[in-house]
């Protein structure tokens, strides 16, 4: 018998070490999660003898990612918060009273430290296999078994959502570029007897919402433009840089600001369904003539300062683009501009950011740089650092966009 014993715990053992090297090379040959599940399965079933198999993980939420040997499906009712999450070590259920649990004979708890990684359910135990038997007396090796494969398939699972996010992450790397290219250099923006022009451009993620552009129509004619998009992130850049597209094919000498604004609208309205819209100012400025006609659609006004120190706020235009199928009214605004003047343009994510008091910065420190000496250049990096002091730990909630004019 002694002889037979000694046999019979060699075989075991041999068993173990072939098994556990089997799974090894398995996960080392990066075999999928569904073919380490059915590696796993067919050791417990037909090697071991186990009739029935439930195996739950957590991921996120706590799922069962196996089910062998179950006839019905009552197992479905297991709540693992309720009635599995107690089990701290190995236990035999068949004396306990959980209807639950009726059909399974032991239920096996897998923990990583003190937090649990998975509750593997056995039932219906063949207890006298040849050269294996009594299964029911090396429990712990299923305990260890199933660590190793419960610790595969989350490695596996962390390294697909790590390429997954890294996919993500270059993409957006790249929209980041493109939509940075979209949006003028301020190198590129006027500098010259008519006017000065500078800008500043924050996107709150990666990619933005917002938009601003100076177009030269003619020699004569310039373009202006600011838009802010509702929303953030890639939908909103998407929607914004179409939205780019369409003013840049538009905006003409020819094309009066109020025909421009009612085809935008409807190209707005197209591409979003109703479901965004785009808060937009646009304008014209005629160096010779020095009239400046503009449209205000539903953006953030405009900050003039005229030469004698006055300052106005651009509102005169319509409804945001992409808020209703057709615009009921559109009011155009004229200016002449004397020379000396200033325009500042920027969107909601500047004068909107709150402090810690939940205050908004507002336009008080914009027309008190506006009024200074400093120029164009100085007065917007002395707002964006005001703004970084009054907003205090408060983290950005949107993008930032500003396009300043000294007019010549």
């Amino acid at each position: 018998m002694n002889g037979k014993g000694s046999l019979k715990r060699l075989q075991l053992s041999n068993f173990k070490l072939d098994t556990l090297l089997n799974i090894t090379q398995a996960i080392n040959e990066n075999l999928s999660t569904e073919g380490l599940l059915r590696h796993y399965e067919k050791i417990i079933r037909e090697d071991l003898g186990i009739g029935k198999v439930i195996l739950y993980s957590y991921n996120n939420a706590w799922q069962c990612i196996l089910s062998s040997g179950i006839k019905d499906e009552s197992y479905k009712e297991i709540v693992v918060e309720n009635d599995l999450l107690h089990f701290r070590e190995i236990t035999n259920i068949t004396t306990m009273k959980q209807p639950k649990l009726a059909t399974f004979d032991v239920v096996i708890p897998v923990f990583h430290k003190a937090m649990p990684l998975a509750y593997l359910l056995l039932g219906d135990i063949e207890e006298e296999r040849d050269g294996i038997s009594p299964v029911i007396k090396h429990l712990h090796f299923f305990q260890t078994l199933t660590n190793i494969i419960v610790v595969a398939i989350e490695n596996k699972r962390l390294y697909n959502e790590h390429v997954q996010q890294e996919s993500i992450r270059k993409e957006m790397e790249l929209a980041s570029r493109m939509q940075t290219n979209l949006i003028p250099n301020p190198d590129s923006l006027p500098n010259n007897e008519f006017l000065y022009v500078a800008a500043y451009y924050q996107p709150h993620f990666e990619i933005g919402g917002d938009y601003y552009d100076c177009l030269k129509l003619n020699n004569d004619e310039y373009g202006f433009c600011i838009a802010d998009v509702s929303g953030k992130g890639m939908s909103a850049a998407l929607i914004m840089s179409n939205f780019q597209a369409s003013l840049r094919a538009l905006f003409t000498t020819e094309i009066t600001l109020n025909e421009l604004a009612t085809r935008l609208n409807s190209i707005v309205m197209i591409n979003t369904n109703g479901e965004k819209f785009i808060t937009v100012f646009l304008a014209k400025y005629n160096t010779k003539t020095r009239k400046f006609h503009y449209i205000n659609a539903g953006h953030i006004p405009p900050v003039f300062l005229s030469c004698k120190k006055v300052i106005r706020y651009l509102k005169e235009g319509c409804t945001g683009f992409g808020m209703l199928n057709e615009i009921p009214k559109i009011t155009v605004g004229t200016l002449i501009i004397e020379p000396g003047s200033k325009l500042f343009l920027c969107t909601d994510g500047l004068v909107e950011m709150e402090n810690e008091n939940n205050v908004e910065f507002g336009f008080s420190e914009i027309e008190r740089y506006l009024e200074s000496e400093d120029s164009i250049d100085n007065s917007i990096w002395k707002i964006i650092q005001r703004l970084n002091i009054y907003k205090g730990r408060k983290p950005f909630f949107d993008d930032i966009s500003v396009l300043a004019i000294k007019f010549l």
